[in-house]
């Protein structure tokens, strides 16, 4: 398959994605993007445009921890999230997961964060 292709195909499932999924000043949405080294997630207000909380693996806190794209990393950098999002006030958010499949990382990653106490 063609890489033009399928990048193609992953932007429709992202906006497929998001016509369902909008994040409130009260339910951000919990947006999780995994590239091929590094995690990113972000706590996005879509009415206000505004990114309320960020953390991706190059933080300097977790990068001493030398976190990749995997499933162990994704799980701490879930919890390390929830603890961010709980300190800014945040209690429920609407998970994004950006065309990925609900599986492996992001399942990990998502479960983290709803043990650290965030609510889905």
């Amino acid at each position: 398959m063609n890489t033009v292709y399928k990048a193609k195909l992953l932007q429709k499932r992202r906006w497929r994605i998001r016509k369902k999924v909008a994040g409130t000043s009260v339910r951000p949405r919990l947006s999780v993007r995994f590239s091929a080294k590094n995690i990113y997630a972000q706590a996005i207000d879509d009415d206000a445009g505004r990114t309320i909380v960020f953390l991706s693996s190059l933080d300097a806190e977790l990068r001493k921890q030398k976190l990749k794209a995997n499933i162990p990393s994704a799980k701490i950098l879930g919890a390390a999230f929830a603890v961010k999002a709980k300190a800014a006030g945040l209690s429920a958010v609407v998970f994004d997961r950006g065309g990925a499949r609900y599986h492996g990382k992001v399942k990990v990653f998502a479960d983290a964060a709803r043990e650290g106490g965030l609510v889905f």
